[in-house]
């Protein structure tokens, strides 16, 4: 007999993207290309902080 799924409750976004603010991320998971580029172009996560 399977269980029923539970339903979570929505995350708030912790990172939003300086150049589109559309673009958020909760930090959890793959990482969105925005942030990838971000660091590598020498910037921080903290940087983008909500």
């Amino acid at each position: 007999m399977a269980t029923p799924s539970r339903k979570r409750a929505a995350v708030q976004a912790k990172y939003r993207n300086p150049d589109n603010h559309e673009q958020t991320w909760v930090g959890r998971g793959r990482k969105p290309s925005w942030t990838v580029a971000l660091v590598e172009s020498g910037g921080s996560l903290e940087d983008c902080l909500i």
